[in-house]
């Protein structure tokens, strides 16, 4: 059976969710923005994110994937494209947890594409110590060197997302 370590808290979650959405709401007041979800991991973390946001902006969801249960294959599968028309408009990918970049740089590349104005990143979980490629994480609720997380989103074969915590898993 798995042990759960709690490592960051219901309460703590909320409150750097509200910092950063009140950042993003300073940085991008005067810019049209877009949120794009990545799915699913960044669902929680995008509905809370948005609805502390202050300024009008729009929501599109992207689906991609490269995990099989704790571990990348590094194959990268798109499983949702966005629906809003992107171009010219400021995008801000919001992410679960950036690991080692890889899946973020095929979206990122994908993004680019249809000709957005600016794209930066939105993590909950900003996760070192996998890093592949240089990703800059422009808005960070969390930094971490290790561990396998899940909760808030964050799920081992699709199971924990609904956690309201976030818990180091050890199978």
């Amino acid at each position: 059976m798995p042990q759960f370590i709690p490592l960051l808290s219901e309460s703590e979650i909320n409150k750097q969710v509200k910092k950063i959405a009140e950042k993003i709401s300073n940085d991008y007041k005067t810019e049209d923005l877009v949120l794009i979800g990545v799915l699913k991991g960044a669902f929680i973390f995008l509905s809370d994110l948005t609805r502390q946001i202050t300024i009008d902006h729009e929501i599109d969801l992207i689906g991609a994937s490269s995990y099989e249960g704790t571990s990348s294959t590094g194959q990268i599968v798109f499983t949702k494209q966005p629906d809003l028309e992107l171009e010219n408009r400021d995008i801000l990918l919001v992410e679960d947890i950036v690991d080692t970049g890889n899946t973020l740089l095929k979206i990122i590349e994908f993004l680019k594409l249809l000709n957005p104005r600016s794209i930066k990143i939105c993590s909950l979980i900003d996760k070192h110590e996998r890093r592949e490629v240089q990703i800059n994480v422009e808005y960070s609720c969390f930094s971490l060197d290790k561990g396998f997380i899940v909760g808030y989103g964050l799920d081992y074969n699709e199971k924990y997302r609904n956690l309201p915590a976030i818990y180091d898993l050890k199978p």
